[in-house]
């Protein structure tokens, strides 16, 4: 089985070669942002992907729509120090198969790896139960009333950056930036951009 993991901090690659090292059936790649990531999937063809969410450029929420864009079937497990049910449920939503903590018990991470190496699917007991117990509070949030790219321009809106830099970043054109722009600010109530990036810090995607 072929894993390509997509993390900025060596340690968690480091981790994974430790825990596969007497299993000469697994092979570990490995990225360090969405870039690199995006073109290792591409050349490897990797059986499982392991995906930071904070990666140092566009967030792994924008890479793994990005690969399951390539190719649908892509078996795709978020890795965060979040344990948020509202991002586990986004990570649901946008199409992978696991969602793990990295503030958890380690051995979430292999039993995530085997599972969804195999095909199934794998979340973490607590993280499984706050999601179906948090569902019906998500509706209410305003946010997501937001699509995952609107998420990810919002994010990078939230960490300075302009619309021509979030352009360039999500492989579009500045014209539909500053659209999506203003069409977020419309879906959640806010007339300007300074009151959009404070709704975005408020709610914890910056």
């Amino acid at each position: 089985m072929r894993i390509l993991i997509v993390d900025d901090h060596p340690i968690v690659a480091s981790g994974c070669r430790t825990v596969f090292a007497d299993e000469p059936e697994i092979v570990l790649l490995e990225a360090a942002d969405a870039e690199s990531g995006e073109r290792a999937f591409v050349a490897e063809k990797p059986d499982v992907c392991v995906i930071d969410i904070n990666l140092p450029t566009v967030s792994g929420f924008e890479l793994a729509r990005r690969i399951l864009a390539r190719d649908a079937a892509a078996r795709i497990i978020m890795f965060s120090m979040n344990d948020d049910p509202v991002f586990a449920a986004r990570a649901i939503d946008i199409g992978a198969k696991g969602y793990v903590s990295k503030t958890g018990d380690p051995n979430d991470l292999v039993e995530a790896i085997r599972e969804v190496g195999n095909g199934g699917v794998y979340l973490p007991p607590a993280i499984a139960r706050s999601v179906a117990f948090a569902r019906p509070s998500f509706a209410q949030n305003p946010l997501s009333k937001l699509t995952s790219r609107e998420m990810e321009i919002l994010r990078l809106l939230s960490s300075g950056k302009s619309l021509s830099e979030i352009a360039w970043l999500v492989h579009s054109s500045y014209k539909t930036v500053a659209n999506t722009s203003s069409i977020m600010r419309q879906k959640l109530g806010v007339r300007t951009s300074a009151e959009l990036v404070r709704l975005a810090i408020e709610s914890g995607v910056a």
